[in-house]
């Protein structure tokens, strides 16, 4: 009997055992079951997040320098070029717009802001010559460096004899910064202006709708200029929307436009 007992006992002992190593069978499998689950999940994450994260930046990256300089320029800009075109005419009695430009998007832009006297800033020599502001329309801010109150409107405009003033108009606010006749000019080159003028039957408005209407885009700058012996020309800047900028030479008896050359840089 003890040794029947004996053996009883220990069968159930290696059946409790097997029983409990069963268990812990099915217990790692189904861990390692889940692990792989979540193994693979988080794989698959891994390979998603990473794209996200490389396509944004590429569209900054591929544009040029003096794209990236329209579209910083543009982008503080508030004021459009209609509205920079009134307010320019309007600081000069009688006057007409010859040329306007917002700085930091053309490469001659420098060429419109400088002081009559030829200093390299348009600050420099405006106010100490005398002959800056005989109009009396006066600078708010004659000191300041180009640029520095943000993006700005230069206006060329002219009296019914030709005598240009240039008007600075911060692009932000439209305010005028400065405005005075421009100091150099002699009878020669009042006498071009106004020719020009007179042969210009259509407005710097209408040439700049002509060119928006072929290329939709913003207006960044308009200027009369002679078509090499053929009449004169409206010479208009748009910046399209992949920030080229493309000059049109409009006919300013008619409206047709004459030239058209995108700067792909």
């Amino acid at each position: 009997m003890n040794s029947a007992s004996s053996r009883s006992r220990t069968l159930k002992t290696v059946g409790a055992l097997g029983m409990a190593a069963a268990t812990a069978v099915l217990m790692t499998g189904c861990g390692q079951s889940s692990d792989s689950a979540t193994s693979a999940a988080t794989s698959e994450a891994a390979k998603v997040v990473p794209q996200k994260q490389t396509t944004s930046p590429s569209a900054s990256a591929q544009l040029t320098e003096d794209q990236q300089e329209r579209k910083k320029v543009l982008d503080a800009t508030k004021v459009t070029f209609d509205d920079a075109a009134t307010t320019a005419a309007g600081e000069v009695a009688g006057g007409k717009l010859v040329d306007l430009d917002l700085e930091g998007v053309d490469d001659d832009d420098n060429d419109q802001s400088p002081s009559p006297t030829g200093s390299g800033s348009p600050t420099g020599s405006a106010s100490p010559t005398g002959t800056a502001s005989p109009s009396g329309t006066g600078t708010s801010s004659p000191s300041a460096s180009p640029g520095s109150e943000g993006p700005v409107w230069v206006a060329e405009v002219a009296e019914k004899d030709g005598t240009v003033h240039t008007v600075r108009i911060n692009a932000v606010d439209g305010k005028v910064i400065e405005a005075r006749v421009d100091a150099d000019q002699d009878a020669d080159d009042k006498k071009q202006t106004a020719d020009r003028l007179a042969q210009a039957t259509q407005t710097p408005q209408q040439a700049a709708k002509v060119a928006t209407e072929k290329k939709k885009g913003t207006v960044t700058s308009v200027g009369l200029d002679d078509n090499e012996g053929g009449g004169v020309v409206w010479q208009v800047d748009v910046v399209g929307s992949d920030w080229k900028k493309t000059t049109f030479d409009v006919d300013a008896k008619n409206d047709t436009i004459v030239r058209e050359e995108t700067d792909n840089d």
